[in-house]
């Protein structure tokens, strides 16, 4: 239920999204906001992350416990969702993008969700972070900060805000992999004890499946509407918190997430090998050069990319840790190979 819901709230406010912002001319046209990274060829509105929020916040209404952990995943999604916003409207500078990226985060292991310990990948047990610790006395309660471990579930979630972010640029690409990434971790949010919230982590995973699911229908090509900045930072969020509250944690959410992860890595790579800003977009990731240089359609990209955090996603219930390193090694270097090769290619044909 929470998944249909969301889902039918999602494909019902996406056409209401789309006519506002053909009303107030709010549209990414490429002929007129020329970019590299743009594949789109006709005038298309943004404003994904307004339908996905709007779905998610509506939803948790009517199936979520609110206390203070709902709650700040809630207002970080909503800083997300307004940043969107008006990067849709007044195209943002990546500064102010990443600065949300970081309030976004810092909410929500404020409200004392954090990754206190990860499997050991050489060993039985895991490896704990919970050390060292800074307390400290607030409203007359003592306070404890685990630096470690809290600063290491900062950097989580906004790795994943921007890595799934990039990974939009064509038709359908973003909500079927974020979809799929979410409905695995709704799955795995049964099998792991979720530590320490007390509402149910598998019905908001489902919520925010649902979402973009809706969304994805109006994003498929021909697409009527983009995820925008708003979409794209929003799934990222979503599937780095719900990874945290699932017991999920890094392998199995870098295993659904093998493939944007490896575009990520090699994408920041080559451009500080270049001298330039690993922020700002370029022509150059994974889904460009299988347009590009491959020749495939934007319908074939995105089912590959959702083809991919399935199988992944289905090998990630399975595997151990060990498994789930091997298999992620392996992904990154696949990506990474045809990645190189299109690099090389390029150079000899100068």
């Amino acid at each position: 239920m929470p998944l249909l819901l969301s889902f039918l709230l999602a494909f019902a406010a996406a056409p209401l999204v789309i006519a506002l912002y053909k009303k107030q001319g709010w549209i990414d046209d490429p002929n007129l906001q020329t970019h590299a990274k743009k594949t789109h060829k006709v005038a298309v509105p943004r404003g994904g992350g307004l339908v996905v929020f709007c779905a998610v916040l509506l939803c948790s209404l009517f199936f979520l416990e609110f206390d203070q952990y709902l709650l700040a995943i809630l207002a970080g999604a909503g800083i997300l969702a307004a940043v969107g916003f008006l990067d849709d409207v007044f195209d943002l500078h990546p500064f102010p993008r990443l600065v949300a990226n970081g309030f976004a985060a810092l909410l929500v292991v404020g409200s004392g969700i954090g990754i206190a310990y990860v499997s050991n990948p050489f060993g039985p047990g895991v490896l704990h972070l919970d050390q060292p610790q800074l307390s400290f006395s607030f409203f007359g309660e003592v306070r404890n900060i685990w630096l470690l471990a809290d600063l290491f579930a900062v950097l989580f979630i906004i790795w994943n805000i921007n890595i799934v972010n990039w990974s939009k640029g064509v038709d359908g690409q973003l909500p079927g992999f974020a979809a799929a990434g979410l409905l695995f971790i709704g799955l795995l949010a049964n099998k792991f004890a979720a530590d320490p919230t007390t509402f149910n982590t598998a019905q908001l995973a489902f919520i925010v499946a649902g979402a973009f699911a809706g969304l994805l229908l109006w994003n498929w090509y021909p697409q009527k509407i983009m995820p925008g900045y708003g979409g794209g930072s929003l799934a990222g969020y979503f599937l780095g918190v719900l990874a945290i509250l699932s017991g999920a944690k890094l392998a199995t959410m870098l295993m659904v997430l093998a493939v944007p992860t490896a575009d990520a890595i090699f994408t920041i790579a080559r451009r500080l090998y270049a001298g330039k800003s690993p922020f700002w977009g370029d022509r150059g990731h994974l889904h460009h050069k299988l347009f590009d240089t491959f020749g495939w359609s934007r319908q074939r990209i995105a089912l590959f990319y959702t083809a991919s955090s399935v199988l992944l996603g289905v090998l990630s219930l399975y595997l151990n840790t060990v498994g789930k390193l091997l298999t992620i090694v392996i992904t990154m270097c696949l990506v990474f190979g045809v990645l190189f090769w299109v690099k090389i290619k390029k150079s000899t044909q100068k």
